[in-house]
Order: C-alpha cells, then sequence, then structure tokens
C-alpha cells in the first residue's frame, strides 16, 4: 500500500510563453510518518528520437511532511531551447512529473505539450529561424495527465521482495514516454489516449480519476529544499 497518494495536480499559468517558468500545484496525503523527505522532479522530453535531449528542469526534497493533507506548488524553469533538436523545438512533446522515496519512483504523471509559433508564417519554409521564443506559445494539454504508479518499499530498505517487484514493475511501464510521442499533434495525441484508456485496466482507470479529485483546503504547506 503506497504511504503518499496524490490527490490532486493542477498546472499553473498555462498556456504561457515558451520561456514561463512551469508550475505545478501538487495536493496530497501521507498516511503515515515518513522517515525521509520524498523527491519530486519535472523532466522535459526534448525529442521523441532519444532520451538524451531530456532535461530535469528542477529535482527537489520535500519534508519533512506530516501526516494528513499537504499541498505545495512545484515550480521549474523553462528547458533549455539549445539543447533540444531544432526540428523538436514546435510541435508536440511530454512533460513528466514524478516522486520518488528513497530513490525509488513511486509515481509518474506525464503531460502533452503543445508548442505552437503564434504568428503566421509561410508553411512551406517554415517559422522564421533564429526563433523568437516570446512568440512561442506553449500549451500543457492538463485536463488529460498520463497517471502510472509504482510499487516500492516504504518500510524496510532491506526487503529484496519489494524492491524486485518495483523494478518489474517500472520495466513493464518502461514505454510510456516513447508510447505518448507517437502521436504527431495534439489532437491525435488526445484520440489515441482516449482509445487507449477503454483498454486499460481499472486500476489505471481509477488512477487518472483520482488525480482530478478536488480537496478541501485544509492542507499543509510542506518545506521544499
Amino acid at each position: 500500500m503506497s504511504l503518499v497518494n496524490v490527490s490532486n495536480i493542477a498546472v499553473l499559468d498555462n498556456p504561457a510563453e515558451f520561456g514561463n517558468p512551469l508550475q505545478f500545484e501538487i495536493t496530497f496525503e501521507c498516511l503515515q510518518q515518513l522517515d525521509e523527505d520524498l523527491e519530486w522532479k519535472v523532466v522535459y522530453v526534448g525529442s521523441a528520437k532519444s532520451s538524451t535531449h531530456d532535461q530535469i528542469l528542477d529535482e527537489i526534497l520535500v519534508g519533512p511532511v506530516p501526516v494528513g493533507i499537504n499541498k505545495f506548488i512545484l515550480q521549474a524553469d523553462p528547458p533549455n531551447a539549445s539543447s533540444i533538436p531544432e526540428n523538436d523545438i514546435l510541435g508536440v512533446t511530454v512533460i513528466l512529473v514524478t516522486c520518488s522515496y528513497r530513490e525509488k519512483e513511486f509515481l509518474r504523471v506525464g503531460y502533452y505539450v503543445n508548442n505552437e509559433y503564434t504568428e503566421e508564417y509561410n508553411e512551406e519554409t517554415g517559422p522564421p529561424k533564429p526563433l523568437d521564443f516570446k512568440k512561442v506559445c506553449r500549451t500543457i494539454l492538463a485536463d488529460k495527465p498520463r497517471v502510472t504508479r509504482f510499487p516500492i518499499n516504504w518500510g524496510d530498505p532491506g526487503n529484496e521482495a519489494e524492491e524486485q517487484e518495483q523494478e518489474q514493475a517500472q520495466m513493464r511501464e518502461n514505454g510510456t514516454t516513447e508510447n505518448m510521442l507517437e502521436d504527431d499533434n495534439p489532437e491525435d495525441a488526445i484520440e489515441s489516449m482516449e482509445d487507449e484508456e477503454e483498454d486499460d485496466d481499472d486500476e489505471v482507470e481509477e488512477d487518472e480519476e483520482e488525480i482530478a479529485i478536488e480537496v478541501d483546503n485544509n492542507s499543509t504547506m510542506v518545506t521544499c529544499e
């Protein structure tokens, strides 16, 4: 059983300019005392062709985490455009928000992102180069997250059986990001995801519904280091 359950992630300042920080308001429930902090990451997928272009936009420790409902804002710098292949800057990509405990990932939330040039341009020649990033609009498809949960060992770090179970679960879900990026535009991405949801098992459907649950305002602000 997971000791930390995320009940809501709200994407703030969306849509926004490409160069604006990314902001996620995260609400989660901690069921019992944790001995260590939670590690949150924001990862920008720079190219569908290679993970070498992935960028960790932010990586923070949150804790100590009190038992009960907690809320905080995870803010990350925008991706470094110079590290993204020129042909992959515009169009659809993916942003991942992950959470780990004791260096073991137990939650991954993926969002489709569409980067669009807001000025008209000749479709045959493409937008002007170099790109004026003040004219690139970033839209996160916040209403259709792809949620994956992994079983981890929350107790004894030496419990090898639970460690192996987590590794096997992560291997089964290893293609999540690649599958998300098979689509060519946001509309196709949404349609593809809706088709896949019909074939998913009940556990995944419950996960996707749970992430959108609204919680009350009796929350605790936790410390970000």
